[in-house]
């Protein structure tokens, strides 16, 4: 197999599927290549309520689902494949995939970052069901009950804080003797009367059957103990999934530096969602970056054919 497109999408989550669809939309060619299936993290998610428009939790299958479903009606052509290598030759990357070469005028990386996991027994287990890693979209579904963070960096604080609003205690656990996050943020979060923060202090397993029921915590001095909880919300860092990036411009996390535009510092290489430096993490951001994306990528196009709107 070898095809020629003039957009090329990696990654279908919600950053993905937005910029395929933004693409075929603009008159664009375009393939998008997922390795699994698509929704990305988004599969994760039991009840989606935040995204706007939706009146009522739906699960994150089914909204990936229609996502998907409006991409293909629009023309949007999908592979699933392993994107192996991206390497830009004169004015065209070329991908070498487990399903063949794929030539493409220009590419937007959407491969998102994957949540730094625990690693402890239960977690896997238990993931979406009481284990989390994103406390804005599932920390209101534990409103007014016992909750435990994971983490000390700033993510973890903002985390932290926002649990707060909703419960009367929340227990934050960290492995080292202070937290790690900017100064201004890790006061607030030491001062907060509803967190209690616990030093020098690990998380060894995640107990319960059909959810959490509690987590057996490690202090440095007084050793293992069972602490009850309904949830344990995980901040300890993600890992961008930037390999087939090359050399483009990364930021001190590993996530790929865009402009406003979500171009990378390579022409014609864009950049959407959790994969690119970005303050604020959620569906509907990724779906914003993905829509820029493409629009941008359809700008360089008309601009090397020469039919750019002056």
């Amino acid at each position: 197999m070898e095809s020629e497109y003039d957009l090329v999408v990696i990654g279908a989550g919600a950053a993905g599927l937005s910029a395929a669809q933004y693409g075929a939309r603009a008159g664009l060619s375009t393939l998008l290549v997922e390795e699994i299936a698509p929704g990305g993290q988004a599969l994760l998610i039991d009840g989606l309520e935040n995204y706007p428009a939706l009146v009522g939790p739906v699960s994150g299958y089914d909204f990936a689902e229609a996502m998907r479903a409006q991409a293909e009606s629009f023309g949007v052509s999908f592979l699933t494949a392993t994107v192996d290598s991206l390497l830009k030759k004169d004015e065209r990357f070329v991908l070498e995939t487990s399903e063949g070469t794929i030539r493409s005028l220009t590419v937007v990386l959407a491969t998102g970052a994957k949540h730094r996991h625990l690693d402890v027994p239960g977690e896997e287990r238990l993931a979406g069901r009481g284990v989390s890693y994103c406390a804005t979209c599932d920390g209101p579904f534990f409103k007014g009950k016992r909750m435990v963070v994971v983490g000390g960096g700033d993510a973890a604080c903002d985390e932290a804080m926002f649990l707060s609003k909703l419960a009367d205690r929340v227990v934050m656990v960290h492995r080292k003797d202070r937290l790690r996050a900017q100064g201004s943020l890790a006061e607030r979060v030491l001062k907060n009367p509803k967190i209690e923060v616990r030093f020098e202090t690990v998380v060894k397993e995640i107990r319960g059957e059909k959810k959490v029921e509690s987590v057996v915590l490690e202090d440095k001095d007084k050793g293992a103990y069972e602490e009850p909880t309904s949830a344990v919300f995980v901040f300890v860092g993600s890992i961008p999934q930037t390999q087939l990036a090359g050399d483009a411009q990364k930021g001190d996390g590993g996530s790929l530096v865009t402009d406003e535009h979500m171009q990378t510092s390579l022409p014609g290489l864009f950049a959407a969602g959790d994969v690119r430096v970005t303050p604020f993490r959620q569906l509907v951001t990724a779906a914003a970056d993905g829509a820029t994306a493409a629009h941008s990528a359809a700008q360089y196009i008309d601009e090397i054919r020469g039919a750019s709107y002056a």
